[in-house]
């Protein structure tokens, strides 16, 4: 498999929208729509896909119809990294509303 270099107009372009993001103020009918619910209902549906990736892999490398099966490896760790991230963010919200719900009224 040949390793094809990394030309300069993909980070040009990714430049450019980090410029146009950071310069555009987000107006109050884009901050409504999009909010704290809806991120993690994104993060979660993320979560779900790449582990079904994942299981839709190793069942096609069990059955031998899997070619490469780093595919596999690759897809496995990054569902274990995808878990232990949610996780950490879970435990994170967690400790979060403890401490709100432990402070003097």
């Amino acid at each position: 498999m040949p390793i094809t270099p990394v030309s300069g107009a993909a980070f040009q372009s990714l430049t450019a929208l980090a410029d146009t993001a950071t310069t555009k103020a987000p107006t109050a009918a884009s901050a409504s729509t999009k909010g704290f619910g809806d991120a993690i209902s994104g993060a979660l549906q993320n979560l779900s896909d790449v582990h079904n990736k994942a299981d839709g892999l190793a069942t096609q490398a069990a059955t031998g119809q899997l070619a490469d099966v780093h595919d596999y490896t690759i897809a496995a760790t990054e569902a274990s990294l995808a878990t232990e991230l949610t996780v950490a963010v879970r435990n994170k919200a967690v400790e979060a509303f403890n401490q709100i719900m432990n402070l003097p009224l």
